[in-house]
């Protein structure tokens, strides 16, 4: 994990109890051909996420947030008893039609795309962020 990671989760966890697992799907399984890659990886994907409790792909034509509506919607989520929440990030083809039919929550970190090891440390430092504003912390300006 780059050590931007592990700053903004070790942050996170004096706030929330927080389990990082990272799952890469194998590359080397995968077929060379765009459509048949998006589809290998949707079905690896679909059996590594069963049973999850709320799925949200990061998915850059998803719903974007401000800082403080992601707060809001954590907070909302929290409210409502849930204890699991797993981000999902795309393979480079981006989803399968399968996996989008079967978790259709969907969340945009920018219209831009980056590279998977750019959204981990984004995606913690948004979480961190969204988790200081609802304990009312000073870090959001």
């Amino acid at each position: 994990m780059s050590v931007l990671l592990e700053e903004y989760l070790g942050r996170l966890r004096h706030m929330v109890p927080l389990q990082v697992d990272v799952l890469e799907l194998p590359r080397g399984r995968l077929p060379a051909e765009a459509q048949a890659q998006q589809s290998a990886e949707g079905k690896m994907l679909l059996d590594a996420l069963r049973g999850s409790e709320r799925v949200i792909l990061l998915d850059e034509g998803g719903r974007q947030f401000t800082s403080n509506d992601f707060a809001t919607f954590l907070q909302k989520c929290m409210n409502a008893g849930l204890r699991e929440l797993t981000f999902v990030v795309g393979g480079a083809y981006g989803f399968s039609p399968e996996v989008r039919s079967a978790f259709n929550e969907k969340v945009a970190l920018s219209a831009m795309t980056f590279t998977h090891q750019m959204v981990r440390p984004i995606l913690a430092e948004q979480l961190y962020r969204a988790f200081t504003i609802i304990n009312n912390l000073k870090y959001h300006h």
